[in-house]
């Protein structure tokens, strides 16, 4: 009988072996004057965990779309996550991650493809001006800031999947995979978190409410609405469009996404201070109390609305509430974090609605809401709870900290959202016109997994009635 390593042994593992690489580097070679190598060796092992666990992040993605789309279309979901995280992890290490950190203008890094730049973090001991100079506040090695900030970059571009779910061609989003991964995404990154026009005028962003899920959110929005709805999804009726539900094929699996989505969250957020410091109890707090507050909220408005406590919107109010905390994980208290949390919840469900019914878009697994929508909601809720006692980054409104900062992350929003919509519909009208964006209606109607892979996710599986 064969038995599987638990989790928690392979993460140990990964801890030990790091820690013994570490100590055996320093063993090799003189230690720049001054540095604490142990503490480097820590703080990378803490940066390489936590990447691990955002890494993990995309199974959850998987299984969420996959559990909350149709079967025929199972293998084509799992694919383009797959594809993501590959696509985008060469696309980000030859131009994506220069853009973001590295040395250039107030719009984008124009330097340091290829990892090629010099860093002058601590670890490294350079007295002169490296090229990643955004980034020299950590004093992990190059490889790990590389790694660590991939992960986010994939999380941003997995999201699109979910609302082009069930009509695309598999090439044309691969294409769309190498543009978000080495151009629109590291632009947004440099504003904020590279030292760009916005972190200039103290944009206040954590771990990414907006530079990584609004993106994400609002590239989904643009390729649901030049895709078009599945077939079948509005009817006409009159002058009026009706909107017909097409359920998921598998609660479960979107389940267990879930909640390896809230699992690896602890190193979204935590991890976001790419070092060992005791601050990351606080990030963990708050960041699973908004996650609970989310999934509540989202449960008690769907039942109010529907009669019934939906299980599909009750497991994205928990995701809601994680996107809503992102931002402001480090700079609130556990009560505030509550409150963002439990209006996240609200505010998925009600935009599920908003979409569907009111603008007819088709969303199939609700990317849009939970990401762009709550991930506004975030970046403003930190002008509104920020407190000097968590982080050291101000009060906010509610706080005695005045308007001026949540006018400053107001201005982040309308400004990511346009350079993402415009960036969006770009991209999206050029494949189509390039390469074509939406598989055929006989291909549609016959499943992805068929026609564009060759293959089922469920061979040979029937479900048999007898009369």
């Amino acid at each position: 009988m064969t038995r599987r390593f638990p989790l928690a042994l392979i993460i140990v593992l990964i801890v030990l072996a790091t820690s013994m690489s570490a100590l055996a580097a320093e063993g090799d070679s003189p230690s720049p004057p001054g540095i604490d190598q142990s503490k480097v060796a820590m703080d990378t092992v803490w940066v390489l965990v936590t990447a691990v666990l955002v890494m993990f992040m995309q199974a959850g993605f998987a299984l969420v779309e996959t559990g909350f789309t149709r079967a025929k279309n199972a293998c084509n979901i799992l694919m383009k996550n797959l594809m993501d995280f590959s696509v985008g992890s060469i696309a980000y290490w030859a131009v994506g991650f220069g853009i973001m950190f590295a040395i250039g203008n107030q719009f984008m890094g124009t330097t340091g493809w290829f990892l090629a730049g010099a860093d002058n973090s601590p670890a490294s001991g350079d007295a002169y001006v490296g090229v990643y100079n955004a980034l020299s506040w950590a004093s992990v090695p190059l490889e790990a800031k590389y790694f660590f900030q991939l992960v986010f970059c994939a999380t941003a571009a997995t999201i699109v999947a979910g609302s082009m779910a069930g009509r695309t061609k598999f090439v044309s989003y691969l294409a769309y995979s190498v543009v978000i991964s080495g151009f629109i995404y590291p632009v947004v990154g440099h504003w904020i978190w590279g030292g760009g026009w916005l972190a200039k005028l103290g944009v206040l962003d954590f771990a990414g409410s907006t530079v990584v899920h609004s993106v994400g959110g609002w590239l989904a929005l643009t390729g649901a609405i030049v895709l078009g709805p599945r077939l079948g999804k509005y009817h006409a009726n009159g002058r009026k469009k009706t909107s017909r539900a097409i359920p998921g094929h598998n609660i479960p699996l979107a389940a267990l996404g879930v909640f390896i989505l809230w699992f690896g969250w602890f190193g979204f957020n935590p991890g976001s201070t790419m070092a060992a410091v005791p601050d990351i109890a606080h990030i963990a707090a708050t960041t699973n109390i908004a996650a609970a507050a989310g999934a509540i909220g989202a449960m008690l408005i769907s039942w109010l609305l529907f009669g019934k406590p939906d299980a599909s919107m009750t497991l994205n109010g928990a995701l809601a509430g994680l996107v809503g905390i992102t931002a402001g994980c480090a700079f609130v208290s556990l009560t505030s974090a509550i409150i963002i949390g439990f209006v996240a919840g609200l505010i998925v469900v009600l935009a599920v609605l908003f979409l569907d019914r009111v603008l007819h878009i088709d969303d199939p697994v609700g990317a849009v809401a939970v990401h762009a929508f709550c991930g506004v909601w975030g970046t403003l809720a930190v002008g509104l709870f920020a407190q000097e006692a968590f982080g050291g980054a101000g009060n906010g409104l509610f706080f005695g900290g005045g308007f001026k900062q949540l006018g400053i992350q107001a201005l982040a929003v309308v400004s990511v959202l346009v350079w993402c919509l415009a960036c969006g519909f770009i991209l999206f009208y050029t494949i189509k016109a390039l390469m074509g964006l939406r598989v055929s209606k006989e291909d549609e109607l016959k499943g992805l997994d068929i026609t564009e892979h060759g293959m089922e996710a469920y061979s040979g599986f029937q479900i048999f009635t007898t009369q």
